[in-house]
């Protein structure tokens, strides 16, 4: 009877929590989120900000399940359904446990990727239950009539997150090699895009009005179909912005559940992982001088054929080998390390920061470049260097570094080359025009190590700096060749 007694206080109607200390446990859960979100600013406070979050996110579950705990139709505690519960939890919990430990960091941006189009998955499902049956979650009257501001945030919530998920699946795919990294272009695109988006609105709007079920599966369906729509036409070059922005779309689809089941912890949640969304999205997009429209609309690589990697082996390159990058950076006051993709790949960053330790027993001073979009999402870089335990100061973005290099004796680029690619900064018919890059080439030795001379970056574009005097080509697999040149450093290589 206690129990229910204090079910009974802490619960409402429209399931809003009226216990003042269900309000305060939220209130406590939101402050550590923020204080999560703090701390995953900065490497060097990434796993304080985790536990703060994990902190928050216990105490969140704690509380919905104490306040909304299912009960039967006299009012006592419903056994079966919380075990239910509980058993979905753990089984979650599982799964999150061991994909956790199994995962690549390579792999982490699908991952990422995948976690989105779940939590649009489960805004979608919400708004399915409760338009199914909205007197059991308190949006509607005696009659069935659900409340105008409930479908208001009922369409807004299926909307967004029906696109999630299906914009977060094409991600998926793109990202984990079951789809082409090229834009696919539709024709028409732009028209149907913004036809079904209007369309969405419209009905969503008409929703207000009109709860009939037909209304309520086409926003659904319409939904889901513009989410493959809008990612679909999206390069590979773009996908760290797009990662971002579902990330920002996941939110507000939780933050507009969060309405409907009146649970103010998913909307304090969602405001912020969907407001941070959006601000990473758009300091990205200024990063890669470009409108967050224009990404939506269509991104890197519309443009790109093949004749940019048709000429590629006709033009004249000079090859290297792990010795002679030893013995030129042994020899350098300063290298510059710029990781891209290609380091990830390779799971090379634990050989590069050995091959950085050993320069630095030889008196060379070393820096690392980060270019905002390397990699296949926000940080990727960041994080790969971080888990190999290379010291934060010195690791530089672009913008603190980039004037550095014109005074550098070599910058080693290990599998980075759309985001070095000098191109963006000369050739106006190049998919990456405008793109701010790293100045690599004018650094007075360019090592640059990559798989085979064959293949292009994720936008497909070719890079002119392979080519140019001072660049020196190590071709192979990026931690077999660190590691050698870690080898020839130490003595046992020659």
């Amino acid at each position: 009877m206690e129990f229910q007694s204090i079910l009974s206080a802490a619960s409402g109607g429209h399931g809003l929590a009226v216990n003042p200390w269900a309000s305060v446990a939220y209130l406590v859960a939101g402050v550590l989120f923020i204080l999560a979100l703090r701390g995953l600013s900065s490497p060097a406070t990434a796993q304080a900000g985790n536990r703060f979050g994990m902190a928050g996110m216990l105490i969140a579950v704690v509380t919905t399940l104490l306040t909304h705990a299912p009960a039967t139709v006299d009012g006592a505690l419903d056994t079966i359904g919380l075990v239910e519960i509980l058993v979905a939890i753990g089984i979650g919990a599982v799964i999150g446990i061991v994909m956790a430990r199994r995962i690549a960091m390579t792999a982490m941006p699908q991952l990422v990727a995948a976690f989105h189009s779940l939590v649009g998955l489960a805004a979608v499902a919400v708004a399915a239950a409760a338009y199914l049956n909205p007197q059991a979650f308190g949006i509607a009257d005696a009659a069935g009539e659900i409340f105008t501001v409930s479908r208001i945030e009922m369409g807004l919530g299926i909307a967004i997150g029906a696109i999630t998920f299906s914009g977060s699946v094409i991600a998926f795919l793109k990202l984990n090699g079951n789809m082409s990294g090229s834009p696919i272009m539709l024709p028409g695109r732009h028209i149907i895009n913004l036809g079904t988006l209007a369309a969405i609105i419209g009905l969503v709007a008409y929703f207000t009005f009109d709860q009939s079920p037909w209304v309520f599966w086409t926003v659904t369906g319409l939904s889901f179909a513009i989410g493959f729509l809008l990612i679909i036409p999206i390069g590979g070059a773009d996908m760290p912005v797009v990662v971002s922005m579902l990330n920002s779309y996941s939110g507000w689809a939780a933050a507009a559940m969060g309405f409907t089941l009146g649970n103010t912890a998913m909307i304090i949640t969602g405001a912020l992982v969907g407001s941070s969304g959006a601000i990473l999205s758009y300091i990205m997009c200024r990063a890669m001088n470009r409108s967050f429209i224009s990404v939506i609309a269509g991104g890197f690589g519309a443009d790109a054929g093949p004749s940019d990697g048709g000429s590629k082996e006709q033009r004249p390159w000079k090859p290297g080998s792990a010795e002679d990058a030893a013995f030129l950076m042994s020899q350098a006051d300063t290298v510059i390390i710029v990781p891209g993709y290609g380091m990830a790949v390779a799971q090379a960053q634990h050989a590069l920061r050995e091959m950085a330790d050993q320069l630095k027993k030889e008196g060379v001073t070393v820096k690392y470049a980060i270019h905002p979009v390397a990699g296949r999402m926000p940080g990727h870089m960041n994080v790969l260097l971080a888990e190999a335990n290379v010291p934060y100061d010195e690791v530089f973005e672009l913008e603190d570094i980039n004037g550095e290099f014109a005074q550098a004796d070599v910058a080693f680029v290990i599998g980075a080359n759309d985001v070095t690619n000098p191109s963006a900064k000369t050739d106006k018919t190049s998919p990456i025009y405008g793109m701010p890059v790293l100045d690599v080439e004018k650094a007075k030795t360019v090592l640059f190590v990559k798989r085979s001379m064959g293949g292009v970056g994720y936008a497909g574009v070719d890079n002119d700096v392979f080519y140019m005097d001072q660049t020196m080509m190590l071709l192979g697999d990026a931690k077999k060749m660190a590691d050698d040149i870690v080898k020839a450093l130490s003595g046992s290589g020659h």
